[in-house]
C-alpha cells in the first residue's frame, strides 16, 4: 500500500514520539507499504518552526536528512493545487487540504491523526 504521511505524523514518526499511534506505528513499519511525505510537509514545517510553535521545533532541513532511504519524496504539481479547489470546505488548512489532494491525484492513502481530516470523501485514513 502507498501511504502518504500528513505532518503531524511525518513529524511523530522521525522523533519516534509516543504520540505516534501504534496503528500508525504498524503501517509505517510494515515493510510492504511505501511511505511518501509531501514537499508541502516540509513548507508547513519551514513556516510554522518560525514563530517557535511546540508542535514544529524541527529544521525542515534536518527533518528531511533524517528520513529513511525508502521514503519517497511527492513533490506538488499544478494538478495538486487545482484538485483543492474541488474539496469541500470541511477544513481550512491549506497543507492538509493539499495533502488530501496530492492523495486523491495520486491514488495513495493519507495517513492522518486529524478527525476532521478523515471526515474528506478521499483515499484518507485516521490512525
Amino acid at each position: 500500500m502507498r501511504l502518504l504521511l500528513d505532518t503531524h505524523l511525518l513529524l511523530w514518526a522521525a522523533a519516534r514520539s509516543r504520540r505516534l499511534s501504534v496503528a500508525a506505528r504498524r503501517l509505517i513499519a510494515d515493510a510492504d507499504n511505501d511511505l511518501l511525505f509531501s514537499a508541502a510537509s516540509f513548507r508547513e514545517v519551514a513556516i510554522k518552526h518560525s514563530p517557535g510553535r511546540a508542535d514544529f521545533r524541527v529544521d525542515a532541513r534536518l527533518l528531511k536528512r533524517g528520513l529513511l532511504d525508502n521514503d519517497q519524496e511527492l513533490s506538488i504539481s499544478s494538478e495538486h493545487a487545482s484538485t483543492t479547489e474541488g474539496l469541500p470546505p470541511l477544513h481550512k488548512d491549506p497543507f492538509d487540504r493539499l495533502l488530501l489532494a496530492q492523495a486523491i491525484t495520486e491514488g495513495v492513502t493519507l495517513l492522518t491523526s486529524d478527525a476532521t481530516v478523515a471526515g474528506y470523501p478521499a483515499p484518507v485514513r485516521k490512525v
